[in-house]
C-alpha cells in the first residue's frame, strides 16, 4: 500500500529489502542469467552481462525486491561441501563450476 514518489523511492524509503545477486545474501552471480533470460532482458532494455555476469553498462542493477515490512538483509557466512554438493545438483551444473561461483564463499 505504499505510494512512493521516485525521489523517495531512490532514497531507499520503501519497506523491504533488495538483496542482489553477488552480494552477502546471494553470493552467486550466475543466478543473473535466470534473472535475465526470465525478464527477457535482451530484447526489454540495452543491458548486458559479461561472460562474468557483470553488467553492462556498469551502473546497471539487478537484485530480488522483497517488499515485507519484516524482511531483513542477511549474510550466507561460509558454505560447506555438502552445501556445494546439494546446490550442485539443483543448479544442474558440474561441482567444478558451483566451487568456482561460490569461491569467495567456501570453508574448505
Amino acid at each position: 500500500k505504499e505510494e512512493l514518489t521516485v525521489q523517495s523511492l531512490l532514497k531507499s524509503k520503501y519497506q523491504g529489502i533488495r538483496p542482489a545477486p553477488g552480494y552477502p545474501a546471494c553470493p552467486d552471480h550466475s543466478e543473473k542469467e535466470v534473472l535475465f533470460n526470465l525478464l527477457d532482458v535482451d530484447k526489454n532494455i540495452d543491458v548486458r552481462l559479461t561472460e562474468n555476469f557483470a553488467m553492462y553498462p556498469a551502473a546497471s542493477v539487478c537484485g530480488y525486491y522483497l517488499s515485507h515490512p519484516e524482511s531483513r538483509y542477511f549474510n550466507l557466512g561460509k558454505i560447506s561441501k555438502d552445501q556445494v554438493s546439494d546446490y550442485t545438483r539443483r543448479k544442474n551444473v558440474s561441482f567444478e563450476r558451483v566451487e568456482k561461483l561460490l569461491n569467495p564463499v567456501l570453508n574448505y
